[in-house]
């Protein structure tokens, strides 16, 4: 886990593999979607929830490593971007995602209770795509924000 990478970078494995996930969960997400576009409705709930499961246990291993290597600092040891703008960009990135986490959580348990009182897909739609559009804009933008945070801390 705290082993060097396999991305080249001086990133341990753990956060390689995390990076990974936080770059291709956009494309995830942009799968389960379409899911539901072909009226696939049970299979876009399974699939939204098992991604919803899947990040959170993704974001506890990251913190894990996080902790034990030493945090920002550590990390920060061998980088030559200024401090002080790695640490404001991880401060956007951490906004947006704990944002895009309640944004998220309010999405899948607006959804679920309306599955649950038998609402018929397309009653609530219109709110429910836009509900899913923000979710997807702050993965999106949580993807971005990690990769630009990986790079500043690793590669740069």
């Amino acid at each position: 886990m705290f082993e060097a990478g396999f991305l080249g970078t001086r990133a341990p494995l753990f956060m390689d593999i995390v990076t990974i996930i936080v770059a291709l969960l956009p494309f995830l997400i942009l799968g389960a979607i379409s899911l539901a576009k072909r009226k696939l409705y049970n299979l876009h709930a399974t699939v939204q929830k098992i991604l919803f499961i899947v990040s959170v246990i993704v974001v506890v291993y990251f913190e894990y490593g996080v902790r034990n290597v030493g945090g920002f600092d550590a990390f920060m040891e061998g980088s030559s971007t200024p401090k002080g703008y790695a640490f404001w960009v991880l401060i956007f990135h951490i906004a947006i995602a704990v944002v895009t986490l309640g944004i998220w959580i309010n999405t899948l348990l607006r959804a679920k209770r309306d599955r649950r009182m038998n609402v018929l897909p397309g009653m609530y739609s219109i709110s429910h795509k836009k509900a899913g559009m923000r979710t997807f804009t702050g993965i999106v933008l949580t993807s971005v924000t990690g990769i630009w945070v990986y790079y500043l801390l690793f590669v740069n």
